[in-house]
């Protein structure tokens, strides 16, 4: 069989969710013929479905040396490197199959975006989870300080006088204790408002676009009154029709009217909530 017939053969059997022999099609392919980029990326998407994430990561980085244009490659890539949390790596590769799909008028639907949006997010929560983690070691760390401050003064004071019935000595003692909870309800009181603080860490929906769901930029408002943001429903119109993708009326981009009074609710909300830069 020659390598086209050998990768045909491997695409019936990938229809029928036979991926182990579609491999093996695709590798006797490649043997043939090495420097044909789709088999290696046909032979990715098998890995993909078998949730080999390495193998992923090797067919497509294979494919890229021969063709860096090749959408599917960055496509199959990020979604590996997302599985094995490489989020920096998946997101730039998602981000570029995504541009060349533009680029190629490719028509990926939703697809890559929806990844890229999985990819953000789970970078975002990792970020907090990390965040939160230092935290609260950085809680508990000032609380040993603390006592361990209050056991060093009450030792200097015993020290002192000696005799631990002595009246100024309990007196310390007891000042000592005072301060020491007073210090430690201050900093457990401080973290506490961190945590309301974290809990309250999510962007409203409102704030966010009806077709990516990620933060409104550039906010504007269509004649039936729904806000979007302008980069994604300029491509929506541009590769998937002229009209509004909720209300489903006729759509062009000169009805598209700047949504300022969104915009400024934006700006607020980011001036004060930097960490949203990052969702």
């Amino acid at each position: 069989m020659t390598d086209v017939e050998l990768k045909n053969r491997g695409n019936k059997l990938f229809s029928v969710r036979k991926y182990e022999e579609a491999i093996k099609c695709y590798s006797d392919a490649i043997v043939k013929k090495p420097s044909v980029s789709v088999y290696y990326t046909n032979r990715a998407l098998c890995h993909l479905k078998l949730k080999r994430w390495e193998l992923v990561c090797q067919d497509c980085r294979t494919a890229l040396e021969i063709d860096p244009t090749l959408v599917k490659a960055h496509f199959f890539l990020g979604q590996a490197l997302l599985e094995t949390d490489n989020f920096d790596e998946s997101i730039k590769h998602l981000q570029r199959a995504q541009d060349l799909a533009k680029e190629q008028k490719v028509n990926y639907g939703d697809d890559i975006a929806c990844v890229i949006r999985v990819a953000r997010k789970r970078r975002f929560n990792v970020a907090e989870e990390r965040r939160i983690s230092q935290e609260i070691e950085l809680q508990t760390y000032l609380n040993r300080l603390i006592l361990e401050d209050r056991d060093r003064q009450i030792d200097e004071v015993r020290r002192k006088y000696q005799d631990d019935q002595d009246d100024r000595s309990q007196h310390q003692v007891i000042r000592i204790e005072q301060q020491t909870d007073n210090f430690i309800t201050e900093v457990n009181t401080m973290f506490a408002r961190l945590d309301e603080r974290r809990r309250k860490r999510e962007v409203p929906d409102y704030l966010c676009g009806k077709i990516s769901f990620e933060i409104l930029r550039e906010p504007i408002v269509t004649p039936s009154g729904i806000t979007y943001d302008r980069k994604d429903i300029e491509e929506h119109l541009q590769r998937v029709g002229h009209f509004d993708p909720i209300t489903r009326t006729d759509l062009t981009v000169d009805q598209l009217i700047p949504n300022l009074a969104m915009k400024e609710v934006v700006d607020s909300f980011l001036t004060e909530n930097e960490w949203a830069l990052d969702y």
